[in-house]
């Protein structure tokens, strides 16, 4: 019974997302990318790189895997009470895209913007290309205008 409601569901996403696979396979890189963000919320830096690829690319920037292992280490230095929290999440054969949701509390600036201490909230558009199980590329856009209005209302 188990099966058959998956497969009825995939075949309900394919109708709703033309062109596009849905497959268990989708299902894994899900589990990959829930288990990435896990590692970034636990700070588990050692482990990170079970998901990020050593030739890691960040908006069309090939940082490498130290760069952006020392990038997220910045983040969670300069805000504290950093939370990766999936809200939307989809996946195909090789990418995955993603909602972040995010309520913090950065020191300083933030985004070139005088935070200073102020909690705001905000959205991240991220979509992620894998190979081999390991993110690969990464795009990202942050909802900056969500957090101008909350400093400049």
């Amino acid at each position: 019974m188990r099966l058959r409601n998956r497969k009825q569901h995939l075949r309900q996403r394919a109708a709703i997302f033309p062109g596009r696979k849905f497959s268990m396979q989708n299902k894994k890189l899900s589990a990959i990318y829930s288990a990435y963000l896990a590692c970034l919320n636990h700070q588990e830096w050692e482990n990170l790189g079970n998901y990020v690829a050593d030739h890691v690319a960040y908006n069309g920037h090939c940082i490498g895997y130290a760069g952006y292992l020392h990038a997220r280490q910045d983040e969670f230095r300069t805000i504290p009470d950093l939370h990766f929290s999936a809200q939307l999440l989809i996946a195909d054969e090789a990418m995955v895209a993603c909602r972040l949701d995010f309520n913090i509390t950065p020191s300083g600036d933030f985004l070139g913007l005088p935070v200073n201490g102020k909690r705001i909230s905000f959205a991240e558009h991220a979509f992620y290309e894998f190979e081999n199980g390991k993110i690969a590329k990464v795009w990202s856009v942050l909802d900056q205008a969500a957090i101008e209005s909350q400093l400049f209302p």
